[in-house]
């Protein structure tokens, strides 16, 4: 009876161990970088693209551009992988030249579902108005900054 539970109990053992390793082994294939695409992404553009890495296990450089502006961002995922939800903190140039609109710097909550859907919601504050934003528009002292679109794993 004896020799039965250590046999039970090494094979357990031994099991749980190759289970560790697997998971490790497929962390280590696991995609590092991600491809947005939707509204307002790529800097607050009307329509925008962004590309995420991770530098670290949770700790990721994103940079984008659309019609018309660009961004980029310092993202801290709340998992390790990059199909988690992250807090970024980000830069949105809205405008190129004659059509530059504002630059916001700010703080956001960015969710990325399971599969692809993701969106973003935050408080950024403006730095500079342009000549695109009519004279008589008060800027507030802080903006909500949002997004909507799809992301992929690449």
């Amino acid at each position: 009876m004896r020799t039965i539970f250590i046999i039970t109990l090494l094979i357990l053992l031994s099991l749980n161990s190759f289970s560790q390793r697997r998971k490790q082994a497929f962390h280590r294939f696991e995609k590092k970088n991600a491809l947005t695409v939707g509204i307002l992404q790529g800097g607050g553009s009307l329509v925008g693209v962004d590309f995420e890495t991770l530098i670290t296990d949770r700790f990721g450089v994103q940079f984008g551009a659309g019609y018309i502006g660009f961004g980029g961002g310092l993202n801290y995922h709340l998992k390790q992988s990059i199909r988690s939800s992250f807090i970024s903190l980000q830069y949105w140039n809205q405008g190129i030249g004659s059509t530059f609109a504002q630059n916001i710097v700010g703080a956001s909550y960015v969710f990325r579902g399971e599969r692809w859907f993701t969106f973003q919601i935050g408080m950024g504050v403006p730095l500079q108005k342009g000549p695109a934003l009519p004279r008589s528009y008060d800027q507030p002292p802080v903006m909500l900054m949002y997004s909507i679109g799809a992301y992929f794993p690449i």
